[in-house]
């Protein structure tokens, strides 16, 4: 896996530490999916002979759910290329410019496909 110049080389366990943190956070949010999904399905025939606040009190808390529901597969979906990344041999690349990305921050944050630099510079347009 590429480092930067002013950093070590991954070692195999740092690697399997990384890929244990990703394949955590993947079980964690299958299961907090499933739980939000569950729960959106067993509501959607409440609501026969609500008054409007409570019918607008559930719309807001379905809609709620559901944009957690959707950055969790989104959480989910970035943990699972990180893996991907790491079986292709091409994770700690950044997509932008094709640099590492640096050790230091993909242990910190190891579902990031862009570095630091590349990053602020996203953030900024």
């Amino acid at each position: 896996m590429p480092v930067r110049q002013d950093e070590a080389n991954w070692t195999e366990t740092e690697l399997a530490e990384v890929r244990a943190v990703l394949g955590a956070n993947i079980t964690a949010l299958e299961a907090e999916i499933a739980e939000l999904s569950s729960h959106i399905a067993d509501e959607s025939g409440e609501g026969a002979g609500d008054d409007q606040a409570d019918a607008g009190a559930k719309t807001y808390e379905r809609e709620h759910e559901l944009a957690l529901t959707y950055n969790s597969r989104d959480l989910l979906a970035q943990n699972e290329r990180a893996i991907q990344r790491m079986d292709a041999g091409t994770y700690g690349v950044c997509e932008s410019c094709g640099k590492p990305i640096g050790k230091a921050r993909l242990q910190a944050y190891p579902r990031a496909t862009l570095c630091v630099t590349c990053k602020q510079r996203e953030e900024r347009h």
